[in-house]
């Protein structure tokens, strides 16, 4: 690998190293999701219900009633009966993208420098995100805008899933791999977490800043992988030489000795090869179903929380974050568990079946759906790469996670946009619908037990 490559190496201890690794990457994917929530944020103040806006105007002036109209309060073109369609259609497109991309991300992944690959990905996020809140800030009122730029944000967030779980998995083997994962996992939760509190803070003010700060942050942690991010133990700091001055006893240190291995790599495992490891079909279809319960809490809770309980956007969005308080708790749980069984499908059956009458409880639910979405794009996907019938080729670890990732990004995918469809006739259909996705991850994972 040529010395520009890499980042520059400091003398730490290997327990130091896997720290110091543990820690980068949890902020760098933290960054991802944070730069993901604001969407879910705005969509209330893309269409307010203007017909309250137009009673408190009446109430407290003598003037015409509807002052506001739809399209004065709301934005285009957002501002029609059908804005839910709309919304759902551009939660869809950023999904459908990523889903797509995300095939195809691993398997480029695997041929190319992780920390380039990353980093390129970051900066062209922070890009595309801050280009959505720029529409608000020039006053554009496009759909196709918006959807190109979700589009575009959601082939370039492909890069952050695969780079960082096999940059994890190259730094720690299998034990306690379920605990370790799960607590590295719990990123996820944090960034939308975070990134709920800080579109929350403009959403009602400026919307545009929801997605510029996030734009720039995650634009801003691209540029700190690319600095400090050592994606597996090549790099080995031996010490100082030194030199002898004359004939005297004194040594001087001259420089640092940096040794990269250069043993020859296996080569990276095709897609088909990657699917015919024992396990990843059936841990990418229970995903598939996990993951759309997870991402319609994601894209549409705040905006269900406004309707149903007529709060402002920030209120809602702050209330929505009891899903993810929940997830980080769900995360670690089964990991735990996990490894104590050492049983990973069993441990996600448990969790999914228990999930499924309470799909309504934030806090509960939101840690047994994100327990088992944890446990499988993590522990199971760096078990599933390294598995022993791959003769100790770690180059799969990449393409596994991203089958992985990628076939639940699906479901993804398809559960937004059916929440968009069905919420026209009730909130009640969209439980409906969730329940019968977790009862469906549950056979198919029951199947991988």
């Amino acid at each position: 690998m040529p010395f520009s490559l890499l980042p520059p190496c400091v003398v730490l201890s290997p327990s130091r190293y896997r720290a110091f690794t543990f820690s980068l990457t949890f902020l760098l994917y933290t960054s991802f999701h944070l730069s993901r929530k604001p969407i879910s944020i705005v969509k209330s103040e893309l269409h307010k219900n203007c017909s309250a806006l137009n009673e408190l105007s009446t109430a407290s002036s003598n003037q015409l009633p509807n002052l506001h109209t739809a399209a004065e309060c709301s934005w285009k073109p957002f501002d029609k009966s059908n804005y839910k369609q709309l919304l759902g259609a551009m939660d869809y497109s950023f999904l459908c993208a990523y889903a797509v991309g995300m095939f195809l991300s691993g398997i480029i992944g695997e041929r190319l420098p992780i920390r380039l690959y990353l980093t390129f990905g970051m900066l062209m996020s922070g890009l595309f995100t801050c280009l959505f809140g720029l529409g608000y800030i020039y006053s554009i009122h496009s759909l196709g805008f918006y959807i190109f730029v979700q589009v575009a944000n959601g082939l370039v967030q492909t890069t952050g899933w695969p780079s960082v779980v096999t940059c994890i998995g190259n730094w720690f083997g299998k034990g306690r791999r379920g605990l370790i994962m799960g607590i590295w996992n719990s990123h996820t939760s944090v960034g939308n977490i975070l990134g709920s509190l800080i579109a929350g803070y403009w959403v009602s003010s400026n919307w545009g800043l929801s997605f510029i700060v996030p734009g720039l942050i995650i634009a801003a942690m691209g540029i700190i992988c690319f600095l400090f991010l050592i994606e597996r133990e090549y790099c080995y700091v031996i010490g100082w030489t030194s030199e002898r001055l004359d004939n005297s006893s004194v040594s001087v240190p001259v420089q640092q000795v940096v040794v990269v291995k250069s043993e020859s790599e296996p080569s990276a495992i095709s897609f088909m090869g990657a699917l015919r490891i024992p396990g990843v079909i059936e841990f990418s279809l229970c995903l598939l179903f996990a993951k759309l319960v997870s991402y319609t809490f994601l894209f549409w809770l705040p905006l269900y929380i406004t309707k149903t309980a007529h709060l402002d956007a920030k209120k809602a969005g702050d209330l929505s974050t009891l899903f993810d308080v929940g997830g980080i708790v769900g995360g670690i749980l089964a990991g735990v568990i996990s490894d104590k069984l050492g049983k990973r499908a069993t441990t996600c059956a448990v969790m999914l079946l228990l999930a499924a009458p309470i799909v309504s409880m934030l806090l509960v639910c939101g840690g047994l759906v994100n327990g088992p979405y944890a446990l499988i794009t993590t522990a199971v996907a760096a078990d599933l790469g390294t598995h022993k019938s791959l003769k100790g080729n770690a180059r799969a670890l990449s393409t596994v996670t991203a089958i992985i990732d990628g076939t639940g990004s699906v479901g993804a995918a398809i559960g937004p946009l059916l929440a968009g469809v069905l919420s026209s006739q009730g909130w009640d259909q969209v439980f409906y619908m969730l329940m019968a996705a977790d009862f469906l991850a549950l056979l198919v994972g029951a199947d991988a037990c």
